[in-house]
């Protein structure tokens, strides 16, 4: 089977990789533009470029996909299927038709529940025990097409975004090359979504500040989220201070943000009268360091009220 594979990040080349090592025939790579990044604003390849050139297969990053250039060179390879996993473009219809067996994509989530740009920290964000991956035939709507083929995983209590990042890639890598199977043989069965679909919308840096008033959950799960990009924001002492880490703590609590102790990790009291331990940290300028490293240098005294800016 001829496939041309279209993906940006680490997640999409664990899949392409396990392509690669089943021996299907990638003819070619669509990816992202390269982009500046970091502080320096350093011009830089997707990973899936890297993995892709590395494996010596013809690259292409084009702008859009909505061009007759985009759809000439997929012509040209005359794929039997195209692969689709966290490519980050919409594919136009006349894409969608070319293929003999269409486009098929790797999406993390159980669909249909969010459906969108960033199911993994939705999923942590909103508190959920189970998440998974669907292999889904494309159509035109948003995730909306028929799921050839499905896994479920169950979500840590002290999971962050990175590691069922990390996990999903797996998962999701293992579970295309079982939907391709069974496309080729023809034992593929297409189910349709059923249920209330929900939207996973990307993720910007408009909900990082913690409120205090929130639970020790909700604070918890969006410290995992959004771990460790934007992440969850506080401030202490009229600076911004990032909290990479944390875990729910069994100490009871008093107002929404006070400290309740300061040794060896800086316990923080939650509107619900619960507590987290909060556990790694990343002040504005500096690398991440954990809570002890941190406290050793700034002295934050028991009841003072992390939050906003004063």
């Amino acid at each position: 089977m001829n496939i041309i594979f279209m993906g940006t990040p680490d997640f999409a080349v664990t899949c392409l990789e396990r392509l690669i090592d089943e021996k299907y025939s990638v003819c070619a790579v669509f990816t992202q533009p390269d982009k500046k990044t970091g502080r320096k604003q350093i011009v830089t390849p997707p990973p899936v470029k890297l993995a892709a050139e590395k494996n010596g297969i013809p690259v292409f990053q084009p702008n859009s996909l909505k061009t007759n250039e985009a759809a000439d060179i997929i012509k040209r390879f005359c794929p039997d299927l195209i692969v689709v996993a966290a490519y980050g473009k919409i594919l136009p219809e006349e894409i969608l038709n070319l293929p003999e067996y269409g486009c098929i994509n790797v999406h993390a989530s159980l669909l249909p529940k969010y459906r969108g740009a960033a199911p993994i920290q939705r999923a942590v964000l909103n508190g959920e025990k189970e998440t998974g991956v669907c292999i889904m035939q494309m159509d035109k709507g948003l995730d909306t097409g028929d799921v050839i083929y499905s896994e479920k995983t169950e979500i840590g209590i002290n999971e962050t975004s990175d590691d069922l990042f990390k996990r999903l890639s797996f998962i999701g890598a293992k579970s295309l090359v079982k939907a391709i199977s069974l496309i080729e043989s023809g034992r593929a069965v297409h189910i349709k979504q059923t249920g209330e679909p929900t939207y996973a919308a990307m993720i910007d840096k408009s909900i990082c500040v913690i409120d205090w008033n929130k639970s020790a959950f909700e604070i918890h799960n969006k410290i995992r989220a959004l771990q460790s990009k934007p992440a969850a924001l506080t401030y202490i002492k009229n600076k911004e201070i990032k909290i990479h880490k944390s875990v729910l703590s069994n100490r009871e609590g008093c107002e929404p943000g006070a400290v309740i102790s300061n040794r060896g990790v800086l316990t923080v009291s939650c509107g619900d009268g619960k507590c987290i331990d909060i556990l790694e940290v990343q002040p504005v300028g500096k690398k991440k360091m954990d809570i002890k490293s941190f406290l050793s240098g700034n002295k934050i005294p028991i009841d003072y009220k992390l939050g906003k800016a004063e």
